[in-house]
């Protein structure tokens, strides 16, 4: 027995350690992607590989670093683990990302006993993928740059020299990549620091205890929220526009949500065979994606740790697009997963009305270009995400111009830092008036994001959800889908949604117009009051 005042102290106090954990690898890294955008997640893991915390970040992560861990020790014994180690990781079939998400992770020992883990999962720029920073096209993993299983990075405190020339020499970018893997080693030996002080502080006995209690309190919050859904069996269904390689053939996301009691399954085998493009994931990435929706709908007010999830269970089929083996292409496998989580909330909407919200934009919506800089005669990468529309809910009109679901805390790279970085100039940056879907509750609205390059580029995009669009609910109608138009106005204009390093000229300008998201109920109940000051602040058009 633990006292809840203990309980509750020890509970923030491991909360914060991540969020400390966080702040160190943000502050330390080398690369926009990560110190800007934010392109990471962390996590504080007990000796059996719960979640004691985890800071703001990605959602696509959620409750998945830990897969990692376990795998390693599953591998190689209970034993591998010695103080002073960290590995590194970036299977797409263990850790279920693209191999640009590196999961660098070390045991914690106190008062030599393994009291737990510290892990962290960030985007590194470039991984000697057949194009730099990852292409659009690809068809095999082994396209997709260096892939490493569970592998030491520092033994005994050192470093391993070794290892670290391996990676220098397949990167393009040595300096900032072996940069960025110091700033997560720097994130797991502060997470190693911060549970080490808890653990001095209370006793190890203590806040095993603590920690046991906190699963026990979530799990049981968890289970009275599911219970007050009605029992049953739904569905929902969508498509991906397609794999990126095949432009004609959609792919379809088939979801099966079952509620029995206190407790949720989600059947994701009825979906698309592994494809032949990148839109593949490993199964941990698909069951990351469920938690992301059941968090989203069922219980976002219920803290994260190794309670949260025990009432769900997620089955998928391997060799699907959702359980990807080998040698299927990964690099863009979160636009499935954004449709995922749309789907599950779609699914529920009927069960819980007054809770689900309408589709949103869903997809990250990639640009990027890369190439020599004028300014330093530099190889160059410049890749951001694109913020868009959510989708409405009853009593509420959908976020305008906010980072998609999968990506939670990323943020979108500022015009100042981009133009600094990189030789091109952002011309327009806009709300896209009108796009989000109409109804009692208005979807929210997309973005225009024009650009001017400034010197010769290899353009390559990603832009997904024109085939299945943000649908709405309740009568409410659909968002507009994603436009891209390279040249806008000029007799060579030219519309596209994928391309993988399209050469470009300096002078030439694209733009991208993200979608906007569903709206909620019929639009003839929205209020004139409202529609009034949708006018007035631009959202819509006259």
């Amino acid at each position: 027995m633990i006292d809840p005042v203990t309980t509750e102290i020890i509970r923030c106090a491991l909360l914060q350690a991540a969020e400390d954990m966080n702040t160190t690898l943000i502050r330390s890294s080398y690369t926009p992607v990560i110190y800007e955008a934010k392109d990471c997640a962390v996590a504080l893991l007990d000796r059996e590989h719960n979640v004691l915390g985890q800071s703001s970040g990605l959602p696509i992560f959620l409750g998945n670093l830990e897969v990692v861990t376990r795998e390693t020790e599953e591998r190689f014994g209970r034993e591998v683990w010695q103080e002073g180690d960290v590995w590194v990781l970036n299977d797409s079939y263990i850790g279920g990302t693209h191999l640009n998400d590196v999961t660098v992770y070390g045991p914690i020992f106190a008062g030599g006993e393994l009291a737990g883990f510290a892990a962290s999962r960030a985007h590194w720029l470039d991984v000697g993928s057949k194009d730099p920073g990852g292409s659009m096209d690809s068809t095999s993993i082994f396209q997709e740059g260096l892939r490493l299983g569970p592998v030491k990075v520092y033994e005994n405190g050192e470093p391993c020299r070794d290892l670290q020339e391996v990676i220098a020499r397949n990167v393009r970018f040595p300096q900032a990549t072996l940069g960025d893997l110091r700033a997560q080693v720097s994130c797991a030996m502060t997470g190693q620091r911060r549970l080490r002080e808890i653990v001095s502080r209370w006793g190890i006995d203590t806040v095993m205890a603590a920690s046991d209690e906190i699963f026990a309190q979530t799990e049981r919050m968890e289970r009275a929220a599911i219970a007050a859904i009605p029992d049953g069996v739904y569905d929902a269904s969508g498509f991906l526009d397609n794999d990126g390689i095949d432009l004609a053939r959609p792919l379809p996301v088939n979801v099966t949500v079952a509620v029995s009691g206190e407790s949720i399954h989600v059947d994701l085998t009825d979906c698309a065979d592994q494809a032949t493009g990148p839109v593949n994931c490993g199964a941990a990435q698909a069951v990351a994606a469920v938690r992301v929706a059941y968090k989203l709908l069922v219980s976002g007010e219920v803290p994260l740790n190794g309670g949260s999830f025990r009432p769900l269970s997620v089955r998928t089929r391997p060799g699907s697009m959702l359980a990807a083996r080998s040698p299927a292409a990964c690099q863009y496998y979160y636009s499935h997963l954004g449709l995922l989580i749309d789907l599950v909330v779609k699914a529920l909407a009927p069960a819980l009305p007054e809770r689900a919200a309408a589709a949103s934009y869903g997809d990250s919506m990639i640009v990027q270009f890369t190439g020599t800089d004028p300014r330093t005669g530099k190889l160059y990468v410049s890749q951001e995400a694109t913020v868009g529309g959510w989708g409405a809910w009853e009593g509420g009109d959908g976020e305008n111009c906010l980072i998609n679901n999968v990506n939670g805390s990323l943020r979108d790279m500022p015009i100042e830092v981009l133009e600094t970085l990189f030789p091109v100039r952002v011309t327009r940056y806009e709300m896209r008036a009108g796009t989000g879907g109409e109804g009692r509750w208005r979807g929210g609205n997309g973005v225009v994001r024009e650009y001017e390059f400034c010197g010769d580029t290899s353009l390559s995009l990603w832009f997904e959800r024109s085939v299945t669009p943000a649908w709405g609910l309740a009568g409410g109608q659909a968002g507009a889908p994603p436009r891209v138009v390279l040249n806008p106005g000029t007799a060579g204009e030219r519309e596209m949604l994928k391309v993988n390093a399209l050469p470009v000229k300096a002078g030439d300008v694209l733009r991208c117009e993200s979608g906007g998201g569903g709206g909620y109920g019929p639009p003839e109940l929205r209020s004139p009051a409202a529609i009034a000051d949708d006018l007035a602040q631009g959202l819509i058009e006259a």
